[in-house]
């Protein structure tokens, strides 16, 4: 699962996608209507679809606009530090930083523990090889 952020990006990304996909249909499915007494234009590399064909997709490329912004508000809304005030996030970074210090130092303990027991461990080793 990726974090906030990224899932934020990725669904920004995506937005732009479907706006992009939603343009290129709309510039080249529409037909052509003329105003007033003016004739009807035509242009042959537009492949026009049907006028209810066209509304059902405009309506789907619509409805997709608005769950991927509706779903992007979401993500922005479950960031931490939305509704937060600086000082508190500072205090939250400082907690952080010192659990960061914590494990650290635990981990460090882990690895001279390793250590040590290796070195128990091959001389116990050596000292049956010796038997």
């Amino acid at each position: 699962m990726a974090d906030r952020l990224t899932q934020l990006q990725d669904a920004i990304d995506q937005l732009a996608t479907i706006f992009y996909c939603a343009l290129r249909y709309v510039g080249s499915h529409h037909d052509f209507i003329p105003t007033h007494n003016e004739p009807k234009v035509r242009d042959e590399t537009l492949q026009p679809d049907p006028p209810h064909i066209f509304r059902s997709s405009q309506q789907e490329l619509a409805r997709d606009l608005v769950l991927k912004t509706k779903q992007i508000e979401v993500l922005i809304a479950s960031l931490p530090g939305i509704g937060v005030s600086e000082d508190d996030q500072k205090e939250r970074l400082k907690e952080l930083g010192e659990e960061l210090e914590r494990a650290e130092e635990e981990r460090l303990r882990s690895i001279r523990e390793k250590e040590q027991l290796l070195v128990e461990f091959d001389e116990v080793v050596r000292s049956l090889k010796r038997v």
